[in-house]
């Protein structure tokens, strides 16, 4: 069975952190709410019940601010730590070089989508969930939405409804190993392990980067501990998943080292593939942004950061140029051009040289000592860290 419900100017698909910052910020560009529409699998409890640990950087944290939906449930970073383990070479990056209050932030995904909901709710901009959006078609002046609610008929087949709307944008990607491959797609070869850990000797407001052998290893400061994420070959991880406890706490101590002391206590452990999967692609009405326009590698967790950019400059183009929906996303590709080249290019050369490199390679021992050098040419440790901090500024 399919009715024809009202349609809206913009349907986002994808109620995740960065389809919902370009909804509010849509609004802030003077687009009606009732005219935005936004489609989702999960109802809201749900969304906010997600645990995943996410790393917010400075600029991020201005888009929420901007986008009316901060301050939220965060841990502040103050310095981040970066080394070669078992090599020369660290440097150290601080909030207050920057004159900044912290350099970043660590937040559950639930805490992050939590107070997007409600502001979202004041809008009145339209929110359509759980759902799932099962064909999109392009036709000449609109896109016509096929979505299904799950709600069943009396012939206990489930209800489909067509939903029409000026431009689609696509927000809603999956992770590396459910989506189709893009333009420019690699598997690493690597899985990252995430867990909640604490130290007996933890370092308050600090974050760590340490490269391994294997690839990065991460310890970002959360609540009472640090969010884990640990980088290795993928039959290397499943060893470590099938530890017990104490074994695995015992591996990851000799990983780390003893800069924080002793580990105390670690929490259940998960596992995903990690690959690059990118293509920044727009038509006349439907446009990608976030995960679904660029899957990366977690390393300098620059993921969600690269989307709520994408957000931010999608809500100013479409604001200026609705009336020209192709004009106003040829317009956002443009402009999204170099910061998305630059951050995919880091991420996936650093990502690359643990992945297919050997251990304790030429390319591995440069990167250590490229990580000293940072502390003495300061110019250059401070193009990156303005990088990660708000992306590429023209």
């Amino acid at each position: 069975m399919t009715t024809i419900i009202n349609d809206a100017d913009i349907a986002i698909c994808g109620a995740g952190p960065a389809g919902q910052a370009l909804a509010l910020l849509l609004v802030q560009q003077g687009i009606p709410a009732a005219r935005i529409a936004l489609f989702d699998g999960k109802t809201a409890a749900e969304a906010e019940q997600d645990a995943r640990s996410i790393a917010l950087s400075y600029g991020s944290q201005q888009i929420l601010q901007q986008a009316a939906c901060w301050p939220l449930r965060a841990t502040a970073i103050q310095d981040i730590h970066v080394s070669r383990r078992g090599h020369f070479g660290r440097t150290l990056i601080q909030a207050a070089d920057y004159q900044l209050p912290a350099l970043g932030y660590v937040a559950r995904y639930g805490d992050i989508v939590a107070p997007m909901q409600t502001a979202i709710a004041r809008t009145g901009v339209q929110m359509h969930r759980p759902c799932q959006v099962r064909a999109i078609e392009e036709l000449t002046d609109h896109v016509r939405l096929t979505v299904q609610t799950g709600t069943k008929t009396g012939a206990g087949t489930e209800l489909q409804r067509q939903f029409s709307a000026q431009v689609v944008v696509q927000a809603e990607g999956g992770t590396f190993s459910d989506q189709s491959q893009r333009q420019q797609s690699r598997d690493y070869q690597q899985t990252a392990i995430i867990a909640h850990v604490c130290f007996d000797e933890a370092i308050a407001h600090r974050a760590f980067e340490r490269f391994t052998e294997e690839g990065p290893l991460a310890l970002l400061p959360q609540e009472d501990g640090y969010a884990l994420v640990w980088c290795v070959r993928p039959d290397h991880a499943a060893q470590l998943m099938a530890l017990d406890e104490a074994t695995f706490r015992q591996r990851l101590q000799n990983a780390f080292g003893q800069r924080m002391g002793q580990l105390t206590r670690i929490s259940t452990r998960v596992s995903y593939p990690l690959g690059l999967n990118a293509q920044a692609q727009a038509s006349a009405r439907v446009v990608s942004i976030g995960n679904a326009a660029q899957t990366l590698h977690p390393v300098a967790g620059q993921g969600l950061n690269l989307g709520l950019r994408d957000s931010m400059v999608l809500a100013k183009c479409l604001g200026r140029e609705l009336a020209m929906p192709e004009a106003a996303l040829q317009q956002f590709l443009r402009e999204r051009q170099t910061d998305r080249s630059l951050t995919i290019g880091l991420t996936d050369t650093l990502a690359r040289i643990f992945a297919s490199s050997p251990d304790g390679s030429l390319k591995q021992s440069l990167l250590g000592l490229s990580l000293g050098g940072l502390d003495l040419f300061r110019p250059v440790r401070h193009l990156i860290a303005e990088h990660m901090l708000y992306g590429w500024r023209a």
